[in-house]
């Protein structure tokens, strides 16, 4: 039987060499890891207006969809999820917080390897960053 596919967006959002990574609540699935902010595509619904509404949702700002960056299909045990990651801009008077999620902090690309990512977020961060951890 052919595994459910969910659709994930991501926003990729950078501020001089920092990028916004947020935590994933307690009660959600992969508890506490760290991701960059975005959520499910809901059927009917675009990417773009997928991940404006679950950005604002976990983090109170809107953004500016950019340009797609990758996406990556990763095999969990019951599902699959199809995660795509756009970058994205943050009006300039936008101060992000943690409006649903656990937390949230601005990082740079060599301080990923300090944080838990899902495993279809670390394999697109790879590809994307050039990151591998040791």
């Amino acid at each position: 039987m052919a595994k459910e596919v969910i659709r994930v967006v991501a926003a990729v959002i950078e501020d001089n060499g920092r990028y916004l990574i947020t935590q994933r609540n307690s009660n959600a699935t992969l508890p506490l890891l760290w991701e960059f902010p975005g959520g499910r595509v809901e059927p009917d619904e675009s990417e773009t207006a997928a991940l404006q509404r679950e950005v604002e949702g976990r983090i109170g700002v809107t953004v500016e969809v950019g340009a797609k960056l990758g996406e990556h299909l990763h095999d969990y045990t019951s599902y699959q999820v199809h995660l795509t990651m756009y970058k994205c801009t943050l009006p300039a008077e936008a101060r992000p917080y943690p409006a649903t999620v656990a937390d949230l902090r601005w990082v740079t690309s060599r301080e990923f390897l300090d944080y838990d990512f899902p495993p279809a977020d670390e394999k697109t961060m790879s590809k994307l960053l050039g990151l591998v951890r040791n």
